[in-house]
């Protein structure tokens, strides 16, 4: 016996009675009844009433919190463990797809899954459970550490790596190929960059699991026999039936933002830049670039001549309020540029750009650009955009209506460059790059004359690269 808690008078006060001593440990003595003791005797102690228990594992349910920009609900994309894995604090559990990013859940607690509440291509809530974790007693353990030091050190168990899961690196796109198909992607073996799986590898590995099918048979050992041919008409008839596909991830943020975007009025405004000078001086600095591994297109060019010709005209680098009563002017040039994923079309946006040179420009791009095509953009990548650029000349087309980003007051839509006919200054016809640039303006905000203005501010830039190095 070590310590009483109570006394005659008390005993009904206190939930914990004493602490006895065994073997260099202690155990708490609690009361599970409501009883009344005529006096306290270190010598005779009556358990009738006492029982000493050891706190038992507890599960909680892990809870998917809030991850930001007002996303109440997320589908899971992979899980990273199973029901009986061991897992720790920072552990991976799973990977979600929002309409906006996809995002990695780790875990909180240490111990042992005991259930999944959802499949992978579920709808996960915010708030709801993801899991349910076995959380260990780290007391009991520290506790009975000296007794079973000795123990451990003579007998240590193995780890089983083998029930350990590898993350499997590659798109949504070529999961969506192994689900078909029912193929385990660690199985297969990554050609890729970085242990990548591609497409590629998932089709060769179905060529090789198949059957010989599609082998070609000797025709030398093939004997033909005569057949009686019966003229005979035959008709399929192929039954098409409707399918109904929820809008999740991406699609359904561009499904909110184009819902908004149709409240806005637009007026549109094309023209035609003559790029010859550009072009040939974006040659020159190709190789530049290349040699500080930097990737050097036209776009980092134009997005840099856009934030000085923003610069001129503020107004288009605004936003207004949800009471339409004030105008805001934004400090940053933070220019999105639309981009095609294998998740769909995103908007990952270069920040402070009247800040960065074009090269710095070039290397934030390449950056964004590979995260776009691995599905790894964040919510920091795709938020906080004031002025938007599209390149619809990747895909092919000249001009284009593009439609504004709410709270955005512009947008831009850069053609394909043309090699096109035109006049010099002397009247001789020669060959000419032209550029086609087709902008959209929220007519409550941007006048006709201001977006002529900076259209062709920009005009003079891009035409004339040596003006754009003055202002830089």
């Amino acid at each position: 016996m070590r310590k009483w808690f109570i006394n005659v008078r008390t005993l009904n006060r206190y939930n914990k009675l004493c602490v006895l001593e065994q073997r260099k440990r202690r155990f708490p003595v609690r009361c599970t009844s409501s009883i009344v003791i005529n006096s306290v005797d270190d010598k005779s102690i009556s358990y009738r009433y006492f029982h000493t228990t050891y706190v038992k594992n507890k599960i909680v349910a892990f809870k998917l919190s809030d991850i930001g920009e007002g996303i109440r609900e997320v589908v899971v994309k992979e899980w990273f463990v199973k029901v009986g894995d061991k897992v720790q604090q920072f552990d991976n559990i799973c990977e979600v797809q929002s309409d906006k990013a996809a995002v990695t859940i780790t875990s909180r607690y240490d111990g042992i899954v005991t259930r999944l509440y959802h499949e992978v291509d579920q709808t996960a809530l915010v708030g709801h459970p993801l899991v349910d974790i076995d959380v260990e007693n780290g007391s009991d353990e520290e506790d009975s550490s000296d007794s079973d030091t000795e123990v451990s050190n003579e007998s240590p168990k193995p780890e089983n790596q083998a029930n350990q899961r590898v993350k499997v690196l590659t798109t949504p796109a070529v999961r969506r190929i192994a689900a078909q198909f029912k193929v385990d992607l660690s199985t297969i073996n990554p050609t890729g960059r970085n242990g990548r799986i591609l497409k590629e590898d998932v089709l060769s590995h179905l060529n090789m699991t198949a059957d010989k099918s599609n082998e070609i048979p000797d025709m030398t050992t093939i004997q033909a026999i005569s057949m009686p041919v019966s003229m005979a008409q035959a008709r399929i008839e192929v039954v098409m039936e409707d399918k109904i596909v929820p809008v999740t991830g991406f699609t359904k943020a561009m499904v909110k933002s184009m819902t908004e975007a149709m409240k806005i009025p637009h007026f549109g405004f094309s023209d035609e830049y003559n790029v010859t000078k550009l072009v040939q001086s974006r040659e020159s600095l190709k190789t530049i670039a290349q040699e500080k591994g930097v990737k050097l297109t036209y776009m980092p060019i134009i997005i840099k001549a856009s934030s000085l010709a923003l610069t001129a005209h503020p107004v288009l680098n605004s936003s207004l309020d949800s009471s339409c009563e004030n105008l805001i002017y934004k400090a940053k040039h933070n220019i999105g540029v639309a981009m095609d994923t294998p998740n769909g079309l995103v908007v990952p946006v270069i920040k402070n750009v009247q800040q960065k040179s074009i090269l710095e420009i070039a290397r934030e791009l390449n950056i964004l650009q590979e995260k776009g095509l691995k599905g790894q953009l964040g919510l920091n990548d795709i938020s906080g955009g004031t002025f938007t650029l599209s390149n619809i000349g990747i895909v092919g087309g000249t001009y284009a209506k593009p439609v504004i980003l709410p709270p955005q007051v512009a947008i831009g839509a850069l053609g394909k460059i043309q090699v096109l006919p035109r006049f010099n200054s002397q009247g001789d016809v020669v060959k000419a790059y032209i550029l086609t640039v087709s902008w959209s303006a929220d007519h409550r905000v941007v006048d006709g004359v201001t977006m002529a203005k900076f259209s062709n501010n920009l005009k003079m830039y891009l035409e004339d690269p040596y003006k754009l190095l003055l202002d830089i």
